[in-house]
């Protein structure tokens, strides 16, 4: 199982909104979501250069700034921090974040913790310091992931909820054979399908579940695309580029030979094959540009077709 921390960089961006709402109750009275979201991700990379030490653990973090309805002017950072390993450096580490934004931006922040590590006994809290008098104390959110009610995540209606979901069964099931993973990847499928969340948060969470659980065998994957294709009769929620790809090519191809045999002779062969290349084209641009938020430029690359190929399709489809 390869738990690839750095998806939560992408997922909290998809459903920020979601991640204020889970921990903050009264999100929508405190920020003015309709404003949206500035991720500051090059300014913190200021404050803290990547360390060059590519063995060295990693961690993830994300500096967003948010709008509050006390005037256009006010606003907070918040800053998350995505562990999932053991660290004792961990809260002089988020003390340290806090110090340095706070310097440059001097600003209110509000510091989140989401602990994704497997250690029971890791849950820091809060960095402390004293000497002569003087006291530090600077303490922060702190969310263990495993130690989560697994009944009260699935009954939730929030999508962030879902993430910390999917995070917490593969924390469960550290080692599952193949035909484990592929049930609980499966099942996880179909309870985020069974939730009421707009398309673009659907694709987004099938995105992370798809990535963040890993298959080490190829045709296990494929399994996977083919029956979580069957649990929706609307596959453009799912945002499943890849499947379409393998499909796309498998049956352009299938069809293509079938026309040629119907035609006994070998130039109809070719031009069955040609067929199915020009059908399979026609099909794989058109699930892209319903399925995908792909830019034409984009779609050209993966179909092997021109831009303005592209561009007359989305017009044709009135998309």
């Amino acid at each position: 199982m390869n738990r690839n921390d750095i998806l939560w960089k992408a997922i909290l961006e998809d459903v920020f909104d979601d991640f204020l709402r889970f921990f903050v109750p009264n999100a929508d009275e405190i920020f003015d979501l309709k404003r949206g979201f500035e991720f500051l991700d090059k300014e913190l990379e200021q404050l803290f250069p990547p360390e060059g030490d590519e063995f060295k653990p990693k961690h993830v973090d994300k500096l967003v700034k948010v709008f509050t309805h006390e005037g256009e002017e006010q606003w907070v950072l918040v800053h998350i921090e995505v562990q999932g390993h053991a660290d004792k450096g961990f809260e002089k580490r988020m003390f340290t974040y806090f110090s340095r934004i706070f310097d440059r931006y001097d600003r209110p922040i509000t510091a989140f913790a989401i602990l994704s590590d497997d250690s029971p006994s890791f849950r820091p809290q809060a960095f402390s310091q004293s000497f002569l008098g003087t006291r530090l104390l600077y303490e922060f959110n702190s969310y263990k992931i495993l130690g989560q009610s697994t009944k009260e995540l699935e009954a939730s209606l929030n999508p962030f909820a879902s993430v910390v979901l999917t995070v917490l069964l593969a924390l469960q099931k550290r080692k599952p054979d193949e035909t484990g993973l592929l049930n609980l990847k499966l099942d996880l499928t179909k309870r985020l399908l069974s939730k009421p969340f707009s398309k673009e948060k659907i694709r987004g969470l099938m995105n992370f579940l798809r990535q963040y659980v890993r298959f080490e065998k190829p045709e296990t994957e494929v399994i996977f695309e083919e029956e979580a294709k069957k649990l929706t009769n609307q596959p453009k929620t799912m945002g499943i580029e890849e499947f379409l790809l393998y499909r796309a090519k498998k049956e352009g191809y299938q069809q293509g030979v079938e026309e040629g045999i119907e035609k006994g002779i070998e130039k109809g062969i070719e031009k069955g094959i040609l067929q199915g290349q020009e059908k399979r084209d026609y099909e794989f641009v058109k699930n892209l540009l319903l399925m995908t938020a792909f830019t034409s430029d984009q779609i050209a690359t993966l179909a092997g077709v021109s831009v303005s190929y592209v561009v007359q399709l989305k017009q044709e489809i009135n998309f």
